[in-house]
């Protein structure tokens, strides 16, 4: 590959197709660029980013499409473009060790590296010009330079504290897994970090954090704790209600930049939007609040309007710029308002939280806060159902937001997932449809010589999985057994299971984000605390929990114990940002397994599944059989049968399973009256 010119014009990525005329001469990541840079002896200059951020295209305006910095930077750098949605595993490395130099990360993520790849000084976003309290890039780029040639020592030494302490980070903390009772004292710990007022956690900018609240909003459930449960519906009805959520067009936005929900970062991704799909059920189920089924069908049916590809599957995100600005596409005057609406505007004003001096920047951002969290009477929601309408009419025929439309597997998984939780939850066997077609698209598209792949994009598959797209994939194929109660969806988990024993497992406990074979990272990273999306090891630590609940096979438990017990010690220090090891060793502990047993799929036993996925079960673990089908050995229900050919369910605790209960009525009871734990 010619190193002299920029050779990002073939890649699929539309992040980096976005630089593809830019003067630097970009490099796309790979195994032949690192040899150069070594054959070269120069450092590199590594850029991360994603097609939906917006510092990383007010840096690409700034300084890679100007002339000059773009010529310093081919002088003394080999410059690598890297989309971090596309290699998480380098992402996440490169964000490890700015943290180890004492910086915030975030994205563009500007690394430098040696020709080796492993990494001596960075720092995310730099202006052109110094301001901001941040050296302009171009003396960045000439010190850092400066330092790489003169002063060889300082670097490797640099080199070494770094790669040190990313490999201490992979070493063990070994602990007990946690027991019942500390995972409900952690739970309830999680308040002293939340925000009673606003909801969501204490400060600015206020992420949604669907794994941290689902956390809380179990052990608020399980322990009957009002406190708990009222900070994830308060959190929930500020999200629903704020700035955050997208009113026209539905769907949430990456993050709020105040501590009120109002400003939205205006990119949406499909990862932070399935999670909250998943949630908004589950705390249905206890409180059947119609806001929260409400933006549940509202987001999906954004999902399925703008998020997807023929074949099925669903893309990445939407940008949060649009002709260069940031939510220009989403706000509104007050005259654009009045204009549109006529007589009708002074109530959607009224509701919205519309006016002439506007709530942001002299603009309008559309919010139910003021309003009242609540919905209105149904009249009224009708009324501003066409209101809505309307606008959303007239904002399709704006400039949109630039869409990246590249499927990857781990965020299709969770939108599998969640697609198929909400029609259960709601009756919509249309969603299932769509997650069926979504979950063949990946196994059919994104699959080779049975390994999954990450990204796919105009008909090209690249990148290989890492531990989140089997760990994710997994998910999904349990979601869907439990639907369907079809042998194959179990077989694929136990199959894609045993494949990241193979790939990814540590001998010392937990698993590994890079397969066993990638050879292009200086360390390989071993995630455990949950971020934006759970970590690997907790979705991981999950499935297997429901496996061993599902087959009874001893493997899984022990499995799942020794990765709870490879994060345990880190746990009474860290455990706001390990709730998905935490809701891993709680579903290991107590779960709940339930049998449903059906000749046929009768009314009876269309009533009775959705008896059970009515009930709020996040421990549940639903095998589906044919009369006279065997339950695994290590199952307590093996050996029970159907009552009198009836249709018929046992629930089962710990060693210990119900009476048969043999209608829809009957199970929705016992489901209602079973104890918090296991006996």
């Amino acid at each position: 590959m010619e190193l002299a010119r920029n050779n990002l014009g073939s890649e699929t990525s539309p992040y980096l197709v976005q630089h593809r005329d830019n003067p630097v001469h970009w490099q796309p990541w790979s195994s032949e660029i690192l040899a150069a840079a070594k054959e070269a002896n120069k450092p590199i200059l590594l850029s991360v980013g994603y097609a939906a951020c917006h510092w990383c295209h007010v840096m690409a305006h700034e300084s890679f499409e100007d002339e000059g910095i773009a010529a310093l930077m081919n002088e003394l750098f080999i410059n690598i473009k890297l989309d971090r949605e596309e290699r998480p595993d380098l992402d996440a490395l490169y964000q490890n060790a700015l943290a180890l130099l004492g910086q915030q990360g975030g994205w563009p993520l500007t690394m430098f590296l040696t020709p080796d790849g492993e990494p001596f000084w960075g720092g995310t976003y730099f202006p052109k010009e110094a301001r901001y309290g941040r050296p302009g890039f171009g003396d960045v780029l000439k010190t850092v330079a400066k330092i790489y040639a003169e002063k060889p020592d300082d670097v490797r030494h640099n080199v070494s504290q770094i790669s040190n302490a990313l490999i201490k980070m992979n070493s063990a903390a070994v602990g007990a897994v946690p027991s019942l009772e500390m995972i409900d004292r952690c739970g309830h710990g999680c308040l002293q970090i939340m925000d009673g007022e606003n909801g969501g956690t204490s400060g600015a900018p206020k992420f949604p954090q669907p794994s941290l609240l689902s956390y809380i909003w179990r052990t608020g459930v399980r322990t009957d704790d009002d406190g708990l449960k009222r900070i994830v519906k308060h959190s929930l009805d500020r999200m629903c209600q704020g700035g955050i959520y997208d009113h026209l067009g539905g769907g949430f936005a990456r993050y709020a930049v105040d501590d009120q929900w109002l400003v939205p970062h205006f990119e949406k991704m499909l990862y932070d939007n399935a999670q909250l799909i998943d949630l908004l059920c589950d705390v249905w189920r206890v409180d059947p609040n119609p806001l929260y089924a409400k933006r549940v069908e509202e987001t999906i049916t954004w999902i399925l309007r703008e998020m997807r590809i023929p074949g099925g599957a669903f893309t990445a995100s939407l940008d949060a710029d649009s002709e260069g600005v940031e939510g220009k596409f989403y706000v509104w005057s007050e005259d654009e308002i009045d204009q549109i609406l006529g007589a009708d505007a002074e109530l959607f004003k009224k509701f919205y939280d519309v006016s002439k001096g506007g709530n942001w920047e002299g603009q309008n951002i559309l919010n139910r806060t003021a309003s009242g969290l609540a919905l209105a009477d149904d009249a009224t929601e009708e009324k501003l159902a066409e209101l809505r309408a309307k606008l959303l009419t007239e904002r399709a025929k704006r400039i949109r937001p630039g869409w990246d439309d590249k499927a990857l597997t781990d965020w299709n998984a969770m939108t599998i997932a969640a697609f198929a939780e909400a029609a259960m939850t709601f009756h919509r066997a249309d969603w299932l449809d769509y997650a069926k077609l979504a979950y063949g698209f990946v196994i059919n598209t994104l699959m080779k010589d049975d390994r999954f792949l990450h990204s796919y994009r105009n008909s090209r598959v690249q990148h290989a999985g890492m531990l989140e797209d089997y760990a994710h994939m997994i998910r999904a194929a349990l979601r869907l057994y439990e639907c369907f109660g079809e042998d194959a969806y179990l077989n694929e988990a136990i199959r894609w299971s045993a494949a990241v024993e193979t790939l990814f497992a540590d001998a010392k406990g937990g698993y590994f984000q890079s397969a066993s074979d990638a050879s292009d990272l200086v360390v390989r990273q071993k995630p455990f605390m949950d971020n934006a999306v759970p970590s690997g090891n907790a979705i991981m630590a999950q499935n297997l929990a429901k496996l061993y609940a599902l087959t009874g096979d001893a493997q899984y438990r022990d499995l799942a114990e020794i990765t709870l017990a490879a994060f345990g010690g880190r746990i009474s220090e860290q455990f706001p940002n390990m709730p998905g090891l935490m809701m891993a060793a709680e579903m290991l502990q107590n779960p709940v397994q339930i049998v449903l047993i059906a000749k046929d799929r009768s009314q009876t036993y269309l009533d009775m599944r959705r008896a059970i996925f009515g009930s709020y079960l996040p421990n549940r673990a639903i095998t589906i059989l044919s009369d006279g089908d065997p339950l695994p050995d290590g199952h307590p229900a093996q050996g029970k049968t159907a009552i009198d050919g009836k249709e018929t369910a046992y629930v089962c605790q710990g060693p210990v399973c119900s009476a048969p209960v043999t209608s829809a009525d009957e199970l929705t009871k016992l489901l209602a009256d079973l104890p918090a734990k296991t006996a």
